[in-house]
């Protein structure tokens, strides 16, 4: 049986569902053994970083055609396949930026989640993409360690400085924002690294200038594209854990089943679930049972304002159950 706090109580026989205004909402189900079930708010908070994807996009797409225009006019090849990695990352932030517009979407009939999975889909594809565009550093720079070609060195110092502008002026647009958003976290490592790979043609360039050493050039690309790799590895390895509905990082489940488990009335906790619904917003189910204690409205709203503030989870659904029959997913081994 189900009540609203201080109101009436909900007939087994009128299927009425009562909806309390709080922070969980209680249903009433006569045909099993649950006295309830909460729900967090589903309010979708508008990303800050949609203006950053679009301004970076643009930027970097811009300097992928100066690079290409010098790079032709220099014969640097150096340039040239600078311009095709940037590419790789205008194509990235194009998919963060159209990943960030679809969390916003309202949940529909069919997609009650909504597109928040976008964004970790996004996150998983940019990592992919930025690996992918560092393989083609190290292959370049490979075949440049046994055929290394002159370039004009001055134009492409020029050229790599406005790289590094544009590539850190967009990282820090993403700087602020990439602590709780892996997709931002993704764009801004794009950023970073492509800032880097640009500070390194400057080097080379200028090393080059002075020493005459065309073999500087791809050995401080494949430096380079080290160290892309091992930032890159961390987000691959976080996008591929969330797509794959592993607990996000930061939470720790047994820490929540000890809070699940300690509240009151509540004398056994399972079927225990926690996932990320995007790279911002984590959600849990799970099954309580509280013998003999009646739906509590200030008990859902309480737990799912606790799971909030305690462990970022803003998305819990409960289901409450009296413990009179054995719940078949109970079982520790059953999903």
């Amino acid at each position: 049986m189900t009540a609203p706090a201080g109101g009436p109580a909900a007939s087994h026989d009128d299927h009425d569902h009562d909806h309390p205004h709080g922070d969980g909402h209680a249903h009433d189900h006569a045909s099993h053994d649950h006295s309830g079930h909460g729900h967090a708010g589903h309010a979708h908070a508008v990303p800050d970083s949609l203006r950053a994807f679009a301004i970076g996009a643009a930027l970097n797409f811009g300097f992928v055609v100066v690079e290409v225009i010098f790079g032709l006019y220099a014969g640097s090849l150096a340039l040239l396949a600078d311009a095709g990695h940037n590419l790789s990352d205008v194509l990235g932030l194009v998919l963060a930026w159209g990943a960030a517009w679809l969390s916003r979407r309202a949940p529909t009939r069919l997609r009650t989640y909504g597109y928040g999975r976008s964004s970790i889909l996004a996150a998983l594809a940019n990592a992919m993409i930025l690996l992918l565009g560092t393989g083609g550093i190290v292959l370049e720079a490979v075949s440049r360690l046994s055929h290394p070609e002159p370039v004009q060195t001055g134009i492409v110092m020029v050229v790599a400085l406005v790289g590094v502008a544009v590539n850190m002026g967009t990282a820090l647009m993403f700087m602020a924002g990439r602590k709780g958003d892996l997709n931002v976290r993704g764009a801004f490592i794009h950023m970073v690294a492509d800032g880097a790979v640009s500070l390194g043609v400057v080097a080379v360039a200028g090393a080059i200038a002075l020493t005459g050493w065309l073999w500087l050039d791809p050995l401080v690309s494949l430096a380079i594209a080290v160290a892309i790799i091992a930032g890159t590895w961390g987000l691959l390895r976080d996008s591929v854990n969330l797509a794959m509905d592993m607990v996000p990082g930061g939470i720790d489940p047994e820490e929540v089943e000890a809070f699940l488990a300690a509240r009151p009335g509540v004398s056994e906790v399972h079927d225990l679930h926690i996932w990320g619904l995007s790279t911002t917003s984590v959600a849990l189910s799970a099954h309580l049972v509280r013998p003999g204690a009646a739906l509590d409205d200030d008990f859902l709203g309480e737990t799912c304002a606790e799971l909030k503030a305690r462990f970022g989870i803003a998305h819990p659904v409960l289901q409450v159950e009296e413990g009179h029959l054995q719940c078949a997913l109970a079982p520790k081994d059953v999903v």
